[in-house]
């Protein structure tokens, strides 16, 4: 396993990180508490150290179950939790996908922040992200002066937003690029078959000298060989709330990818994917989704598996363009041409 820094701070984190949802909620088909404990020791043991969750994942059990699996590991390992759903002023866990109420307030945050303290069972927090975030909120600086309150008061390391998936956000990051030089990072997600507009915050990130941690990089399963277009996923599964054709074109698009994984490359086409989102400097940690231990150790070993070449990234580059994001109603954006300028600070 290999391990870069989130810009900015002292925080060294694993290439591939664990996204906790996929162990602490049954979005992705895991049920059993103790097997999800399991998993993420075995991930530990391979050398993983950054682990993302948030208080809304069963509303808290994404970070107890931290507690479970590594009490006495803390110091070893990097916390990254979320905040901004009122999950104190609802009544039951929140149903399927639909969304909870978001709280934003001085006094909410604080309480937020102490409640995953102690459900984490720690003293602070390595990094505090604003939860699928909205525009109105990154703009209102009372947010992030208590941020900073809390970074004074040793309660949190780092912080930044957790952003989209379906508020559009690409305005949202380039603004927040911008305007924050509080944030240490943006979660975003980033991968070869939704590249905008992630893309789009490379440039402006690298000016900042700020990381992105990406999550989603098999594009629900599409880039890992687990979707399957003829099973019936349930409601309460994170891939029955993608487009059935959006899926099928994904498929279209990754038989044109075959040249990234195989025998000769050295990568399956779950690594390959990996290592496209970690091809950027500016991506500190990927966020594949974790389910068992046949994967875990697929994923883990993309880290050292052979990266992608200049001439595999140009071919990438050239087949977007012309055919994959039509295919799969992206905006054509080419940051690397068309870079964003950012403010200076």
């Amino acid at each position: 396993m290999k391990y870069r820094t989130l810009a900015g701070t002292d925080l060294s984190v694993s290439e591939i990180g664990f996204g906790v949802w996929s162990v602490a909620t049954t979005w992705w088909g895991v049920k059993d508490r103790s097997f999800g404990v399991r998993l993420l020791q075995e991930a530990c043991e391979r050398g993983i150290t950054f682990y993302d969750t948030a208080d809304t994942y069963a509303l808290g059990e994404g970070e107890t179950i931290l507690n479970e699996a590594f009490a006495g590991k803390r110091k070893q390992l990097v916390y990254a939790t979320k905040f901004g759903y009122d999950i104190y002023g609802q009544k039951g866990e929140r149903k399927g996908f639909s969304e909870m109420p978001q709280l934003w307030t001085p006094e909410h945050i604080r309480y937020a922040c102490e409640q995953s303290l102690r459900r984490l069972n720690t003293d602070y927090i390595d990094l505090y992200q604003l939860h699928n975030v909205r525009s109105q909120t990154l703009q209102d600086d009372a947010v992030f002066e208590t941020l900073e309150r809390l970074k004074e008061e040793g309660k949190i390391r780092a912080y930044g937003p957790a952003l989209g998936p379906d508020i559009g956000w690409h305005e949202e990051g380039l603004w927040t690029l911008a305007n924050r030089p509080g944030i240490s990072m943006m979660q975003v997600i980033y991968n070869l078959l939704e590249q905008w507009p992630a893309n789009q915050f490379l440039h402006p990130a690298a000016e900042r000298d700020l990381s992105l941690v990406v999550r989603v990089p098999h594009a629900s399963g599409l880039l890992d060989g687990s979707y399957n277009p003829e099973k019936h996923y349930d409601k309460s599964d994170h891939r029955n709330h993608r487009r059935h054709d959006w899926m099928g074109r994904g498929l279209q698009a990754v038989e044109k990818l075959g040249f990234l994984f195989g025998p000769d490359t050295g990568r399956t086409i779950g690594q390959a994917a990996l290592r496209f989102s970690l091809s950027s400097p500016v991506v500190a940690s990927v966020l594949p989704n974790i389910t068992s231990s046949a994967n875990l150790e697929e994923f883990a070993a993309a880290s050292d598996c052979p990266p992608l070449t200049q001439a595999e990234l140009d071919r990438i580059s050239t087949l977007w363009k012309d055919e994959l994001y039509a295919l799969l109603d992206q905006p054509y954006a080419d940051s690397a041409s068309k870079p964003i300028p950012v403010a200076s600070f």
